[in-house]
C-alpha cells in the first residue's frame, strides 16, 4: 500500500475500509443468527469461554498482522458484546 498524499486520502481509504468492514460484520450477523437456532438457553448464547477464546486468537492475529494487540482485544469484545445482544433477542423469540 502506497503513503497516503493527504488527510483527504487517508479519510478515504479508511471509508473505503469500512465499507468492507461493514460487509463482513453482516455476514458475521448471518451466522450469529443461524447460531441462535442451534442454543437452547442464555447461557449457551453467552459462552464465555468461546469468548475468551475468540478474544485470544484475536489478540494472536493482531500480533501477526502489526495490530496492537490491546486495539484488537477492545474491538473484538465490544464486538461479541452487540452480537451477543443481538443473538439474545434472536433466541427469545424463537422460543
Amino acid at each position: 500500500m502506497s503513503a497516503p498524499e493527504s488527510l483527504a486520502d487517508v479519510r478515504s481509504r479508511i471509508d473505503a475500509l469500512d465499507g468492507e468492514l461493514t460487509r463482513l460484520l453482516a455476514a458475521r450477523q448471518e451466522l450469529v443468527r443461524a447460531a441462535a437456532g442451534f442454543k437452547k438457553d442464555e447461557q449457551a448464547v453467552r459462552a464465555p469461554d468461546r469468548v475468551e477464546r475468540v478474544v485470544a486468537l484475536a489478540r494472536a492475529r493482531a500480533v501477526a498482522a502489526g495490530l496492537e494487540p490491546a486495539v484488537a482485544e477492545a474491538v473484538w469484545r465490544a464486538m461479541i458484546g452487540a452480537f451477543i445482544d443481538l443473538e439474545l433477542g434472536e433466541h427469545a423469540t424463537r422460543r
